[in-house]
Order: C-alpha cells, then structure tokens, then sequence
C-alpha cells in the first residue's frame, strides 16, 4: 500500500491544481472572439505526440482525448496525473514585436480499474481561456485623439467522470459526463481626448456558464502479427446550448489629471444564446511490438453551426489534423536512457475565431501549425514516471489586421503509478 505521504502529495497537489486551472495563461488578442483560446483537453502524452490520441491505448499513462482508452488501466493500479506549463509569447504585427510570460496547471485527473474490463478516470481540464489588453489610437481633426482600449479575462473549466468498458477482446467503448462552468469579463472603453479633459464611453460584456454534458469514444485494435496490430479511434461530442447568466453594462465616461466620474451607468441583464458544438474525432495507430506507436488524428468542431450572444455568425468550424510519435528503445530497459520513451508530434489547426478584415470583404482567421517533443522518465524502483514535453506553435495572421504569434511551452508533468489493489502476504 502506498505510504501517507505520498497518499497527502496526492491530495495538495489535487487542491492546487484545481484552484490554479482557473487562473489566466493567455496574452492573445485572438481570445476577444467567443469563448477565448480553446483547450485541445491533451494530456502530457498526448501533447508530445503532436495532440493525437483518439486510438492509442496505455495502461501505464492516461490518454484523456477517448474515454474508451480508460479500459486499459491495469487492474493493480492508481493512476494519478497532472502537468504544469511554462509558456513565453512573441506577438508582431509586422512593424513591433511584443513578449510575454504566462505560466498554468494543465490538468489534474486520477483514473483506476472498478470492475473486470471497467475503468474509471475522473480529473478537472480547462475548457477556454480569455485574457488580452490592447489600444488602438485614431487621430481626428475635431479633437487630439481618440484611443479605444479593448480588456477581457476569464476562463471556462471542466470538471469530469468517466468510463471506458472492453466489450471483447480488441473493442472499447467509453463516456465521460462533465460538468462545465466559468466566468469571462469583457470591456470596451472609447476615450476621446482634449486639451484640458476626457470624455468617453465604456460596455463591459459578463458571461457566466454552469451545465452539463457528455461525449462518447470507442477503440477497435486488431493484431496483425504477434508484434503488430492497428487500431482504430472515433470520438463524439454532442453540442449544447449552455445554461447561462449574461449581461451588458454601459456608462459614460470623464476625468480630468485628478480624477475620473462614471455617470449615466446602465446594468441589463440579457438572455441569449451561447452554444458549443458538436464534436467528431477520428484516428488511427500502429504499434509494433508495444515498443513505436504512430498515431494520426483528425478533429473536426462544428462552431459554425453555434450562436455566441444570440449571433449565428460568429464561429468557423475547427479543424485540426495531428500526427504523433512514441518510442520506446528497449522493451527490458536493462540501462536507463532505454527505458525512457520518445515522443515526436506535429499538427495543423484552423481555428474557430472570425475576424473583419481591414480593407477587405468578409472575414478571415488565423492559422496555427505546431511541433512538439516529450520524454517519459521512469522513476527509479516504481513505476511512476516524470514527463517532460515542450511545443513550438506559430499562429499565422493573414489579414491587415491580424497579428503572427509564437508560442514556446514547457510542460512538467508527474504520474503516479502506484500498486494500490493487491493484497499482501504475511510469512
């Protein structure tokens, strides 16, 4: 039986990481639009591996994208798993360039064996994250300047069950049910600017989210040899119409070198519309000799189908192609540097955001291409391991008025793998 302190690690860990998800890791002005910046809901061995996941099975590492991988959980065990990221920003629009530092719990989720071909997996992921603050000034010919200051944070974050069942040899099912909830705070402040005072306007926009729903997974592998067998993934997510409390707060604006006054304030509550898609996820693996795993994932997120404050044309449909890498050198692990595994990944994703673009009809989006690397570090005498990963993602503007980012993310992550379910002999 595992010992009290690492049984209280467990628990401060848990309490930490949950508090922290909430917390803002973002610097994108992309998150102005909808429900910010998306969680791809990776785990650390997912994220190494490009994202992919939706057909790989490990009974020593959760895979969080199909809750039909859960089955694979070996019947001895508890499974407990969270990653901490490091992550550094580049922003340019072409002329000036801009850096910034963020750093966030990932995730923090715990998965056993219940019954016979029955595992469990429970954990809290973040869902979005809202957080930007950016000026833009237009000189006028009536008065010096007018400035418009654009200002949001939030996040959303989901708190799940789950379960993944082998039906027979070779195929799984899963479903998770989850909770989802959170806040996002947006304003809008338009300053025009004299020579002795200022005057302007300000909305700030607050939604709050707290519903349900569920998604559904399922694995076929079949074996083509005694050291080789492929296997299919499929993921399913229908979409919601969230249960939700908004409202809009308007007021003028003035201040002078001393003070500032807020005056002809007006708070009204609306009721409108906010939905998630429905989801479809598809991939497909090879292993050989449970040593090289290749993973490829598709991921298509209908937004295009969803409303966002009662507008049906907010969103583009989401897609995402990814494709990853794990090896492991040597099976026996008879030194240390061939016990680790590899992990090798890339994707190609088109956002859900829809931008207007200056000086140009309709409307655009950024592109966003990644690559990643991740090793799995095996504890000396136990079977937790130490997970390291780090990805290089550029986010690619095309219109006028859209900005290239740069993402550098290191990720820390630790899995307890502990023997929790056995019974000891007494000699």
């Amino acid at each position: 039986m595992v010992g009290s302190k690492q049984i209280l690690c467990v628990l401060l860990f848990t309490i930490i990481s949950t508090s922290a998800i909430a917390q803002n890791n973002t610097n994108s002005p992309y998150t102005r639009y909808g429900y910010g910046q998306l969680s791809d809901h990776n785990s650390i061995k997912n994220k190494g591996m490009g994202g992919a996941g939706y057909a790989v099975r490990d009974g020593l590492q959760m895979n969080l994208l199909n809750p039909a991988s859960y089955s694979a959980v070996d019947s001895l065990t508890l499974l407990f798993e969270g990653s901490f990221t490091l992550q550094n920003t580049n922003f340019s629009n072409g002329t000036s360039k801009i850096n910034a530092k963020n750093s966030s719990f990932d995730y923090v989720t715990m998965q056993l064996r219940l019954f016979r071909n029955l595992g469990f997996t429970m954990g809290v992921l973040p869902f979005s994250y809202v957080g930007y603050n950016l000026s833009t000034v237009v000189n006028s010919t009536d008065v010096t300047a007018n400035q418009t200051t654009y200002t949001g944070d939030g996040s959303l974050q989901q708190a799940f069950v789950g379960l993944g069942y082998r039906v027979f040899r070779g195929l799984s099912i899963g479903a998770n049910a989850y909770y989802l909830w959170g806040d996002i705070n947006r304003s809008t402040e338009l300053a025009f600017a004299s020579t002795s005072s200022n005057y302007g306007y300000i909305e700030k926009n607050y939604l709050s989210v707290s519903d349900f729903n569920f998604d559904f997974g399922l694995q076929y592998a079949h074996r083509l040899s005694k050291k080789n067998s492929i296997s299919l993934g499929l993921f399913y997510r229908p979409n919601k119409n969230l249960n939700n409390e908004a409202s809009l707060t308007t007021a003028k604006t003035y201040w002078n070198d001393k003070s500032k006054y807020t005056f002809n304030t007006t708070v009204k509550d609306t009721v409108a519309d906010f939905g998630i898609p429905a989801t479809f996820g598809a991939g497909l693996a090879y292993t050989h000799d449970n040593r090289i795993t290749i993973a490829l994932d598709y991921t298509l997120e209908k937004w295009a189908d969803e409303k966002y404050m009662d507008d049906p044309n907010a969103f583009n449909n989401k897609q995402k192609i990814a494709l990853g890498v794990e090896i492991l050198p040597s099976y026996i692990g008879r030194t240390y540097l061939s016990a680790i595994k590899y992990r090798f990944g890339a994707y190609y994703s088109k956002p859900n955001y829809k931008i207007k673009l200056n000086n140009e009809s309709g409307y655009g989006s950024a592109k966003e291409y990644g690559v990643s690397f991740g090793l799995a570090l095996p504890m000396i005498r136990s079977k937790s391991i130490v997970n390291l990963g780090a990805q290089y993602i550029k986010v690619d503007g095309k219109g006028a008025n859209m900005l290239d980012e740069n993402y550098l993310r290191v990720s820390i992550g630790l899995t307890f793998n502990e023997r929790w379910f056995f019974k000891r002999k007494v000699k």
